[in-house]
């Protein structure tokens, strides 16, 4: 099984989603494709999001049953600790004001 989400992407990068996977909500895509396709479909994203940001999961065997990659601006960031894929966030850059 693979996911991707994506948002504030180019309209061009959404329709080349849908030729290989289906739309299940908004900027959601799903399908069952091989590693091969999935990369491809990757290096798509890559490619295509602009000032967007994409996550894609997959299943895979690992203790988690899955794995995931993120790119673009997001304030998520997945870390890796002892083999377990977990997410980090960035400050919020908005009111860190510090109440003074």
């Amino acid at each position: 099984m693979l996911v991707i989400v994506v948002e504030n992407v180019p309209p061009r990068l959404r329709g080349r989603l849908a030729i290989w996977l289906l739309e299940t909500r908004a900027g959601v895509y799903v399908g069952k494709v091989s590693r091969r396709v999935r990369e491809m479909i990757w290096e798509q994203v890559v490619t295509g999001i602009e000032d967007g940001n994409a996550v894609m999961a997959w299943s895979t065997n690992t203790e988690a049953g899955f794995d995931f990659q993120t790119c673009g601006k997001n304030r998520r960031l997945p870390l890796d600790h002892d083999g377990m894929k977990l997410v980090s966030f960035f400050p919020d850059p908005v009111g860190d004001e510090g109440g003074n």
